[in-house]
């Protein structure tokens, strides 16, 4: 059964972010989840003259924080009645913030958009997010199109789950089987090869990709029975994130789960092609 006790959703009181909480709010809602709304007030939002603060600096402070505070107590307030949720307002950098507090609240999943507005979108527009995808331990649901949020009461109905046959596909699809099974979604599990390059012996290299795509669908079956789904299994090529988009689009799927990498190194948790399909997904993508 997939655990989803703690649920961390970043406010900037944005368009985008309103959708985004109320895809957190049906995931709650389902799970029964405790929901903790954060907004974090940049430093960078008070004006320092030269090495010194002005006189009316912790004045102008506590200003913000409070007025902050206040929206953030109404930010959708009759929208998540009934929810169990907690309203923090910190101060600091925001990417950094989320991260500090979802490994304090022990978050089971972080809900957030990739855009922001007004003085926040330096922020949110992909540095943020990318910083939170990097840094999180827990899975991050994100996406650019979710300032409508959920279109439905049942959030997910088609879920396609895009594996590299590394070592977070299996905590991918873990996730994927499970919000599947427990929504009655239907599941796809995608898996894209590099582009065919056809070359002078062209009925050799047709034969040699075939060879290579039962050998994918083989590793994908095999994965799938480690696991314990029974998901249509799609294999193709070409690039990445282009492949699962049109996938995505195809079978009308609502959410597109990924694996990030387990290491935080130089590349980072999230690399290139899961950050492109981030990008480019026509739905919200669940990074594990």
């Amino acid at each position: 059964m997939l655990q989803m006790a703690q649920i961390l959703l970043p406010v900037d009181f944005s368009e985008n972010c309103k959708g985004a909480a109320r895809y957190a709010g049906m995931l709650a809602c389902r799970w029964h989840s405790e929901l903790t709304m954060l907004h974090v007030v940049p430093k960078s939002e008070y004006p320092i003259v030269g090495m010194e603060a002005p006189p009316d600096f912790f004045e102008l402070r506590r200003a913000v924080v409070s007025e902050a505070d206040k929206n953030l107590d109404a930010f959708l307030n009759e929208e998540l009645r009934g929810l169990s949720v907690k309203r923090l307002v910190v101060e600091g950098d925001p990417a950094s913030e989320i991260v500090k507090t979802a490994h304090a609240t022990r978050s089971d999943l972080i809900v957030m958009p990739t855009h922001g507005y007004g003085p926040f979108r330096r922020f949110l527009l992909g540095s943020v997010t990318a910083k939170v995808l990097h840094d999180a331990d827990c899975p991050v649901l994100t996406g650019v199109h979710m300032e409508k949020g959920p279109t439905q009461a049942a959030v997910f109905r088609n879920i396609l789950c895009a594996v590299d046959l590394g070592p977070q596909s299996t905590a991918a699809l873990t996730w994927a089987g499970r919000i599947a099974e427990e929504l009655g979604a239907n599941l796809n599990v995608i898996h894209v090869l590099p582009p065919v390059e056809v070359g002078q012996a062209r009925y050799f290299d047709q034969q040699f990709n075939a060879a290579v795509q039962r050998s994918a669908r083989d590793a994908v079956e095999e994965l799938q029975n480690r696991v314990g789904t029974h998901a249509t299994v799609i294999i193709d090529n070409g690039d990445v994130s282009k492949i699962v988009h049109g996938a995505a689009e195809s079978l009308k799927s609502d959410l597109v789960v990924i694996g990030r990498h387990v290491d935080a190194g130089i590349l980072g948790r999230l690399r290139t092609h899961a950050y492109a399909i981030v990008r480019e997904a026509p739905c919200p993508v669940l990074s594990v």
